[in-house]
């Protein structure tokens, strides 16, 4: 297990890693997923000289309520098919969720359905209230992401109301 920011990947590792979240969401992964992954601290564990598992904490701006927070963003948690069930998903959340606690107000992430379960049995709690974007056109509700967005809540933070996220390409949670 390693923690790196994305400045201190080479370019192999960067390619390795982009190998692995391919391989783990079965051709889903896109561009804008990549780069949603990118600039922040990545947790990578190694089997055999190679990455098997990953999960990325990147900063950003969220809103409860209009209560700004500065938030550890879960992005791109994945082990690669050959190494599932062997723990490397819970070693790299185990460090993920700890940079989440030591330098955040609130974790957040969203989650696929078949991810879901895993967030929830770690403590992660899905979003009571609603959800939104700080789009450039001004706050838009995004009730499409309502049931997929989970918080590990940091400190003494009322949950429910509305969450909003800053505007990003691709899908903003």
């Amino acid at each position: 297990m390693r923690t790196v920011h994305t400045a201190d990947l080479t370019a192999g590792e960067r390619a390795q890693l982009r190998a692995v979240l391919d391989a783990a969401f079965g051709g889903t992964f896109d561009d804008a997923d990549w780069a949603h992954a990118l600039g922040g601290l990545h947790v990578l564990a190694e089997a055999g000289g190679r990455i098997v598992a990953h999960a990325s904490v990147v900063q950003r701006a969220l809103l409860a309520d209009g209560v700004p927070l500065r938030a550890g963003y879960l992005e791109a948690v994945a082990v690669h098919p050959d190494h599932q069930r062997l723990g490397y998903a819970t070693a790299v959340m185990d460090e993920a969720e700890r940079i989440i606690r030591a330098a955040y107000d609130i974790g957040a992430l969203s989650a696929s359905p078949a991810g879901a379960g895993l967030y929830a049995r770690r403590g992660w709690v899905r979003w009571p209230g609603t959800t939104a974007v700080l789009s450039p056109h001004g706050l838009a509700p995004t009730p499409d992401d309502d049931d997929s967005t989970y918080v590990l809540p940091v400190g003494a933070l009322r949950l429910g109301g509305v969450l909003a996220c800053d505007f990003r390409a691709g899908d903003v949670w």
